[in-house]
């Protein structure tokens, strides 16, 4: 089967790019990407893409209204189309059995359904939301239990992409893992997709498997790349108390050609839609298989996460002779990372709620994140509607946030905050000017001669502080 018409279904972080990206590349093959959401499909049909991403409004400009169409027709676009990408959310279950842990599938398996009923003819279904270990089985008894016709094969088709350098990842992949039935059938769709990435991925890029495979795959390289992130975080503790440079630490131990340099930066902790949801999940289904010590051992993971974070905000407590009540905190981003607008489980989350929770008044800026999703992610972690609203501040720029500030903090390494005018922000905050670096992106140096006490993830603190 030649693929002329693609269909996504969530119009996501992954699925508008991913897609968009298609059909920059394959301007023969027709993309919808479909959404109940009116308010996000409008936003793609717009000048503001509700996905924050470098150079993705070029590749959207470049095809939107040719061969790339945003849309809340799902079910009539889903009956057009050879290839159904499924791009909807698996958040963290918090009801019932895995509650915590494991991922809830009502939004895929109501994709499966919608797709079961409304698809004509032999169907390709493409899982690109992270979902665990035998989904695609799942999705196939669904699909061919509420088919008229059940000619359907479900492939795998994980996304690795990393959000500030999604377009990037996408034009220029590590790799393109396509996992589907190793049958005749199931060969010659994965043959299908194959070919739909083969017009700008070379072909020893793309790797194809079994289904179960690619599923796994996915879980186990987000749940490895966090380990390192909690590896060298709980080294940065270390260093703090002996006097090390974390950062010296991790280039000497990243030469090393085993080990290596990525992900070997020490932070207040990850974030992201992916690696706490994807650690868990992998944690759930050790538990179902039996497997209560590799759950504990991934477990470990997340734990060192969380503890980072309130480390750091503990130390923010401490260093102001343990109280922050009344005190201004000028607070410098909130994206889990920069150049994303994404705050999915982002440390600032945890980091700005201590210390609402401790009574500082915090101003807070953030040059991508909208101040409504600020307070819909504050609430959600439990701080009350009151605080939110006599003690949360929002700046419009990152001095306006430091004026007559009793402390700085950095929790999102956005490039600008490497560039501020420190003297002139140093003057204008209460001293001492205290400053708390979550990312080690402040020139130290620099800042310690103008008089700031410095304290800086796995570095120890300022002399003299």
């Amino acid at each position: 089967m030649k693929v002329t018409k693609i269909c996504c279904i969530g119009a996501g972080y992954v699925g508008g790019p991913t897609m968009a990206m298609i059909a920059y590349k394959c301007p023969h093959i027709t993309v919808n990407v479909v959404d109940i959401d009116e308010k996000r499909i409008a936003a793609w049909n717009s000048d503001q893409l509700p996905v924050y991403e470098p150079g993705l409004d070029e590749v959207v400009n470049a095809c939107r209204g040719k061969n790339l169409h945003f849309s809340t027709r799902v079910r009539e676009n889903i009956r057009a189309a050879d290839v159904v990408f499924v791009s909807v959310g698996t958040p963290t279950k918090t009801y019932g059995a895995g509650a915590g842990r494991a991922a809830d599938l009502c939004y895929v398996e109501s994709a499966a359904r919608m797709i079961a009923e409304e698809a004509e003819g032999p169907t390709i279904v493409v899982e690109k939301s992270t979902i665990p270990v035998r989904t695609a089985e799942a999705m196939r008894t669904i699909l061919e239990s509420n088919s008229q016709s059940g000619m359907f094969q479900v492939l795998s088709n994980p996304e690795f992409l990393a959000e500030g350098t999604a377009v990037q990842d996408m034009e220029n992949p590590d790799r393109i893992l396509i996992g589907g039935d190793q049958t005749h059938e199931g060969l010659a769709a994965i043959a299908c997709l194959v070919d739909v990435y083969a017009n700008w991925v070379p072909r020893e890029k793309i790797l194809t498997t079994n289904t179960w495979s690619s599923e796994l795959s996915k879980l186990v390289a987000n749940a490895f790349l966090a380990q390192r992130i909690s590896s060298i975080n709980s080294i940065s503790a270390l260093c703090e108390k002996t006097g090390a440079n974390v950062e010296e630490v991790a280039r000497a131990i990243g030469c090393d050609s085993r080990i290596g340099s990525k992900f070997l930066k020490s932070s207040v902790g990850f974030g992201g839609s992916c690696f706490q949801k994807d650690i868990l999940n992998l944690v759930y289904l050790c538990e179902h298989f039996g497997l209560p010590d590799v759950a504990k051992y991934w477990n470990e993971v997340i734990r060192m996460n969380d503890w980072q974070k309130s480390r750091f905000s503990q130390n923010i407590v401490h260093t102001l002779f343990n109280t922050v009540s009344g005190k201004k905190i000028g607070v410098l981003g909130f994206a889990f990372k920069k150049d994303t607008n994404d705050t999915r489980e982002s440390a600032a989350i945890y980091v700005v709620r201590d210390l609402l929770m401790e009574n500082a008044r915090v101003s807070l800026y953030d040059p991508k994140v909208r101040r409504e999703t600020i307070l819909q992610d504050l609430a959600y972690v439990g701080v009350p509607e009151h605080l939110l609203a006599s003690h949360l501040h929002f700046a419009s720029d990152a001095v306006t946030a430091l004026d007559q500030a009793h402390a700085m903090v950095v929790l999102t390494e956005w490039d600008e905050f490497r560039h501020l005018d420190f003297a002139s922000i140093y003057q204008r905050m209460v001293k001492p000017a205290f400053a708390f670096d979550g990312r080690n992106v402040l020139p130290a140096v620099k800042m310690r001669e103008l008089g700031f006490q410095l304290y800086c993830i796995g570095q120890g603190k300022s002399p003299g502080g």
